[in-house]
């Protein structure tokens, strides 16, 4: 009997083990609460909850605005930023075409004399429509004709008179054709130009038409 009393009394003695888990893992259910039953939320304390709740909206939406300012800015940094790059893709091909195109010049200003000589005949006649044909798909302009407008920025002046025929400073003759692409000079139309004459009025007042001299 001692022995048992002693055995109990240090199976009392001996370390005692609580669970203290908030989640029974048997019933999966919170301990303290009826099963079934939904937890209370706690009360706010004189609206302090309500007012913690309000500044932390307030504080998300004005951080929401900072990073849509921020994607905007961005957005419209890469926008100038993409038009910037094909603009200078552009430009690069634009210049790297018009040396290329530069260099063929004196190639057609032959072509063209050949022409207006009437020597442009046979194979010649078709390889040099050929390149017409491509420079032309390239953007290569010719331009210079008699009778437009001087315009110093397209037109190189060798020659100036005056004349009667005109009312403005024109183009009386194309010496050598000019060549452009799209607004770019790749050389300038080399052109005589005429002014107006002061000194050639409109007749004498007995060379008026219908007068007979009488």
């Amino acid at each position: 009997m001692v022995t048992s009393s002693s055995g109990e009394g240090e199976e009392k003695e001996g370390p005692v083990i609580r669970d203290k888990r908030r989640i029974d893992p048997e019933t999966g259910e919170v301990r303290g609460q009826a099963a079934g039953s939904p937890s209370a939320p706690e009360a706010p304390v004189d609206g302090v909850a309500e007012q913690v709740s309000d500044e932390e909206v307030s504080s998300l939406k004005t951080q929401l605005a900072e990073r849509l300012a921020d994607l905007q800015r961005l957005k419209a940094e890469y926008d100038n930023y993409r038009k910037r790059v094909e603009r200078d893709r552009v430009a690069v091909r634009e210049q790297a075409l018009g040396q290329v195109l530069t260099e063929l010049l004196p190639v057609l200003d032959d072509i063209g004399r050949a022409r207006d000589h009437d020597e442009l005949t046979g194979g010649f006649k078709s390889v040099a429509e050929s390149l017409e044909a491509v420079t032309g798909k390239l953007g290569l302009e010719r331009y210079g004709e008699k009778g437009e407008p001087f315009d110093p920025t397209v037109h190189e002046a060798l020659m100036h008179s005056l004349s009667a025929d005109v009312t403005e400073t024109s183009v009386v003759d194309v010496l050598q054709p000019g060549y452009r692409i799209g607004e770019r000079i790749l050389r300038a139309a080399r052109v005589a130009v005429a002014d107006p004459d002061p000194d050639a009025g409109p007749g004498e007042p007995g060379d008026e038409p219908g007068d007979d001299g009488e």
